[in-house]
């Protein structure tokens, strides 16, 4: 991972911010916010850090009683959930441009750290999941929802996604080929559960903890 790679991912974050809640409305519909409800249900922090709030989609589903920060690597991102923060009226978040490769927090800071959607497309997904064990206390929770490199590895789907994965990152800034699962762990996260939430394990829940 160089600064090149975090410049590159921030500047397709920016260039499709003002048209990103469209371009994923339809999935958006479909399934994820299905997922994201049921995933804030089981959130308690009480301190929380969600981690790529993106537009803020994650917002209609915060839990009332807890405090949460969120970081973005784009301002255009953010600019659009801080928008939506204010129309819902969450007087207990905050929102900052912040780089999860290189956070401004201190160690065993936040009880539950989320992230939606969000290690497809980090340079270093492995660097950005150890600055949030770091600032996580022990024992903390680890929630996340992903899309990853299907199984089996070597079926011709997940043949196919590797081939696609660099065009599309070129494009988009997101890969989709990335074995989320192995990464939390490698990382210094314990493994809780892994759910899938779509056929091949495309889409997953992923819970995790800091150990002690």
């Amino acid at each position: 991972m160089t600064n090149r790679d975090t410049t590159h991912t921030k500047s397709r974050y920016q260039f499709v911010a003002p048209l990103y809640n469209l371009m994923e409305w339809p999935v958006e519909q479909l399934w994820y916010k299905k997922w994201r409800r049921v995933l804030w249900q089981n959130i308690h922090g009480p301190n929380v850090l969600e981690i790529g709030v993106g537009t803020g989609k994650n917002i209609p589903y915060y839990p009332d009683d807890i405090e949460i920060t969120g970081i973005d690597l784009s301002s255009g991102m953010l600019k659009r959930a801080k928008k939506l923060l204010a129309e819902k009226q969450k007087d207990h978040v905050t929102l900052k441009e912040m780089d999860v490769q290189n956070m401004d927090f201190p160690d065993n800071h936040f009880d539950d750290a989320v992230a939606t959607f969000v290690f497809c497309s980090v340079p270093d997904p492995i660097l950005g999941l150890k600055e949030a064990l770091r600032v996580t206390r022990p024992g903390g929770q680890l929630h996340l929802l992903e899309h990853m490199k299907p199984e089996p590895e070597q079926s011709l789907l997940a043949g196919l996604m590797e081939k696609l994965d660099a065009p599309i990152h070129y494009l988009s800034g997101v890969h989709i080929a990335r074995q989320t699962v192995a990464n939390v762990e490698k990382a210094g996260w314990k493994i809780e559960q892994v759910r899938d939430l779509t056929a091949k394990g495309i889409f997953r829940q992923i819970e995790a903890s800091k150990p002690h």
